[in-house]
């Protein structure tokens, strides 16, 4: 579940940590995008159902009813995002903006208060040309033990799965657009 992430970035403190303290479950995946910051930070504003997508398998998304349509283009109407906004996972479920730092940090959460989920987005520069764009999840679990063991048998793959298409998703729109950027900067 830490998949590309280093010893250092599973247990550094991250943006949204604090919303959920003691998570019954933690993910940390990574990638490095060739790219700086601020061409990585608008496929983020655009996050979620009826915006962007999520840059993932959009087949099986929809397989299960998500209605999931994937851009592959920075939207201008879905660059504005704010604390306390909605991203929608599908047409039943949605997520919170809980805390936006513009080219560093978007943390969502579920809306119960406490959350039982925190998903956080940070973008790390590592030089003016490449990012690291690193994504963690933190859950709360119910008490039942057969959720539990669901989780662990199901949930867990699924969403390494699918976390890891969307980073490689994200990094390959990011590098595509500088590519062409670069064509048509000649």
């Amino acid at each position: 579940m830490n998949w590309g992430a280093t010893p250092t970035e599973v247990r550094r403190p991250m943006a949204g940590d604090a919303l959920l303290p003691e998570p019954d479950g933690e993910s940390t995946m990574v990638i490095s995008i060739d790219a700086p910051p601020e061409d990585i930070w608008p496929w983020l504003r655009q996050l979620g159902q009826g915006r962007g997508g999520f840059y993932s398998y959009e087949w099986a998304e929809n397989l299960v009813g998500l209605d999931i349509h994937n851009a592959d283009e920075i939207i201008d109407e879905y660059q504005d995002i704010s604390i306390g906004d909605t991203v929608r996972l599908g047409p039943d479920n949605h997520l919170e903006v809980a805390a936006i730092s513009a080219e560093r940090a978007l943390v969502l959460k579920t809306p119960n208060q406490p959350p039982w989920w925190v998903w956080s987005f940070v973008l790390d520069p590592v030089s003016e040309t490449e990012t690291r764009l690193v994504v963690r999840s933190r859950i709360r679990l119910p008490d039942n033990p057969v959720a539990r063991v669901a989780s662990q048998l199901v949930l867990d793959p699924v969403s390494f799965v699918m976390t890891r298409g969307m980073l490689r998703g994200i990094k390959e729109r990011v590098e595509s657009a500088g590519r062409e950027k670069e064509l048509l900067d000649v």
